[in-house]
Parts: C-alpha cells; sequence; structure tokens
C-alpha cells in the first residue's frame, strides 16, 4: 500500500484546542485515503498563531515525507494554496500531494493561485489608494479611524472592495469565524488590508459594514 502523511490546519488556538474543524478534516482525510489506496503513517496539525508564514507542522510533514517516499495528503488546500510560505516550503521540498478538496490540484494549479492572489492585492491596494486620492481633491473628510468613507461618491469603490473580500470572509466562515468579533480577529491575525489600506486594523464595526455590502 502507498504511504502518504496528512496535514491539516486550523485557524486559531481555540480552534486547534477544541478540535473545531479538525475532525472534519481527519475523516476527509481518511475516506479519501482508503479510496485513493494509501496508507496515512503521520498526521501533522498546524495551528496557525503568530507569525502567519511559520510553518513547523508543515516543515515536518515534508520532512517525514521525503523520510519514507510518501505522498503529502492535504485535508484543505482552499486558501492555503494562496499563502507564500505554504507555496515555497511546498515548491523547495519537491514533494508530491494530493489535496482532499481539490483532487486535481498540482503544484503548478497553486502556484498560479498564489500569483493570482498577489495580483488581486495589489489590484485592490492601487484601486483603494486612487479612491482615497480622489476623495481628498474632492474635499471629502475622512473618519479619523479609517472605518468609512463617508461619502456616497465612493460607494461603488466600497462595494467592489466587499466584492474582492466575499470569498475571503466564505473561508473564514467555513473555518469556523462565524461572528463578527472572530471575523475581525482572524482579518487583523492574517494581516489583511481594510479597505482604506493604510495601516488601520479591522474593528467590529468596519467588519459590520463590510458584512452588509457582502
Amino acid at each position: 500500500m502507498k504511504k502518504a502523511i496528512a496535514y491539516y490546519r486550523v485557524s486559531t488556538d481555540r480552534q486547534g484546542k477544541s478540535g473545531l474543524g479538525l475532525e472534519a478534516q481527519q475523516e476527509a482525510v481518511r475516506m479519501f485515503a482508503d479510496r485513493e489506496g494509501y496508507q496515512v503513517t503521520a498526521h501533522y496539525t498546524e495551528i496557525e498563531s503568530g507569525k502567519k508564514n511559520h510553518r513547523p507542522q508543515l516543515l515536518a510533514a515534508l520532512a517525514q515525507c521525503r523520510k519514507q517516499k510518501a505522498m503529502l495528503i492535504i485535508a484543505k488546500l482552499d486558501r492555503l494554496g494562496r499563502n507564500v510560505a505554504f507555496i515555497a516550503n511546498l515548491m523547495e521540498s519537491k514533494v508530491d500531494f494530493k489535496a482532499v478538496d481539490n483532487p486535481y490540484a498540482n503544484k503548478l494549479m497553486v502556484h498560479l493561485l498564489a500569483a493570482f492572489a498577489e495580483h488581486e492585492r495589489e489590484q485592490i491596494s492601487i484601486r483603494t489608494k486612487d479612491a482615497l486620492q480622489a476623495a481628498k481633491r474632492r474635499g471629502v473628510q475622512l473618519g479619523r479611524h479609517g472605518k468609512e468613507i463617508e461619502s456616497k461618491k465612493n460607494a461603488q469603490a466600497a462595494a467592489e472592495f466587499a466584492v474582492h473580500m466575499k470569498p475571503l470572509i466564505e473561508a473564514l466562515r467555513d473555518e469556523g469565524c462565524t461572528t463578527v468579533r472572530a471575523i475581525r480577529d482572524e482579518l487583523n491575525r492574517r494581516q489583511v488590508p481594510t479597505y482604506r489600506n493604510n495601516g488601520q486594523q479591522w474593528h467590529l464595526q468596519s467588519v459590520h459594514s463590510l458584512l452588509k455590502r457582502i
């Protein structure tokens, strides 16, 4: 039977300790391995806290794959495929992988996902800065804490930002962030730029406004 190493990911310490989302990933990997004829010899769970680019469990899983000449089975690729640190580690390892939630994904596809995500972040940043500059030229007074641009003329720019943020918000909800407070904390932890993209953090009101637009 072919050997495999399982890699799971949960977003917060609370989810890691409670098993929220983890049991579903474990069950998905088990069913996938049984169906594809893999023997899972080790399991690694990444609890994403602290530095977002620090992936000790991923590095350990990749090392084990090389040692055993095993396949890396990823329970949930989704937005992990857009993480720069994950892409770099996976590419450098030269380890083959299978993603339960995206069985047709390969290294090229994951690389393209990362490139696309980076491009989208750059475009959002450019559009946001342009909207701010245009508002300033028209004499629009911006909020002190960067929560909203109080102008109907900027409504379309804010709506466009919400469209780009929708996939991320849906992914966070799938990972267990179902309250405004939990979404705020996770956006800040991941250092996701706010609408104004000026170094300000997300607040409950700005997250609430974003969810209403979505």
